[in-house]
């Protein structure tokens, strides 16, 4: 009877501990099939897959969670310029050209390019606000009315005649024309700032000419072109014209040089599907320094820019 009585104590306390064990392997069970980890594990996504995806925001994670198993989502994301607001576009788009690279499709998607351009249900006014980044592209307008307020002329030493521009672009301008000067290159405006007016007129006549297509090809829209900015310039040099201009030593000196005072090549070669424009080697566009010379450093156009940075 003594020898039960002292067996009582430690099973009792064998029990106690039995329970507290099998309590923490409970939680620990509960806690593990409840972790974000678990869950996309679940899926299917491997070890690596799951430590990009937990680097999103909770909401995010619970949104690539209520999506069914797709490899493409960790890849997509490893991409620099990725925006997790476009996942779904990047999705669709990649099902439809799967031969297509992800840096590729992010940016297309990104600056809208895989809608139709000039498409009404999504074009928008663009936010003039934005200064000297105000963009203006096939999906992003300005009102007929808008003129930019600080319009002044070019004087004839840098530009044909009749040719407009800010007075920010054209300080800039000079201090380009000057350093290029002093390597005997010579710069010369060709095309400037054109009024809603303007470039209706540019434009009917390329569609008079060839047909809508191909007046979208090569200008833009009123209310859809850069030079109503009044921050665009088409620059030339003496016998030259836009089918010989990147031959020259001028062109050659800008590709290297512009970003310095602020202007960059605003529709550059091999990135028509994104800009919806064809190449136009004497179309260049004033940022300012800064901003120039970031989209020269990661070979962007200014509608990647634009998409990734400000909004």
């Amino acid at each position: 009877m003594k020898r039960k009585i002292k067996k009582l104590p430690i099973i009792i306390l064998v029990v106690i501990l039995l329970t507290i064990i099998i309590s923490i392997v409970t939680v620990k069970h509960i806690q593990k099939i409840n972790s974000t980890s678990y869950k996309l594990g679940q899926l299917g996504y491997n070890e690596n897959d799951i430590t990009i995806i937990e680097g999103l925001e909770e909401k995010q994670i619970e949104e690539i969670l209520n999506k069914e198993y797709n490899a493409v989502i960790p890849n997509l994301m490893k991409e620099k310029y990725f925006l997790f607001k476009n996942l779904d576009e990047y999705i669709t788009y990649f099902q439809k050209n799967n031969s297509t690279s992800l840096e590729r499709i992010i940016a297309i998607v990104n600056v809208k390019s895989n809608y139709d351009r000039y498409d009404e249900k999504i074009v928008i006014a663009t936010d003039i606000n934005k200064g000297n980044l105000l963009l203006v592209n096939k999906y992003n307008y300005l009102q007929a009315d808008y003129i930019p307020e600080d319009i002044v002329n070019i004087p004839l030493t840098y530009a044909f005649d009749d040719n407009q521009t800010t007075k920010e672009v054209l300080s800039a301008f000079k201090n380009m024309w000057t350093a290029a000067k002093k390597e005997d290159l010579t710069l010369i405006v060709n095309s400037s700032y054109r009024d809603y007016e303007s470039q209706e007129q540019v434009w009917n006549s390329y569609e008079k000419q060839r047909g809508e297509d191909y007046a979208d090809s090569i200008a833009a829209r009123a209310g859809y072109s850069e030079h109503q900015t009044g921050l665009a310039l088409d620059i030339t040099t003496y016998g030259a014209n836009k089918d010989t201009f990147e031959e020259t030593d001028e062109f050659k000196w800008l590709d290297k040089n512009a970003h310095k005072y602020g202007f960059i090549l605003r529709y550059p070669k091999g990135k028509e599907d994104i800009t919806g424009y064809a190449y136009e080697s004497w179309h260049f566009r004033y940022v300012g320094k800064e901003i120039a010379t970031k989209i020269k450093k990661e070979n962007i156009t200014f509608d990647e820019y634009y998409a990734y940075y400000e909004q």
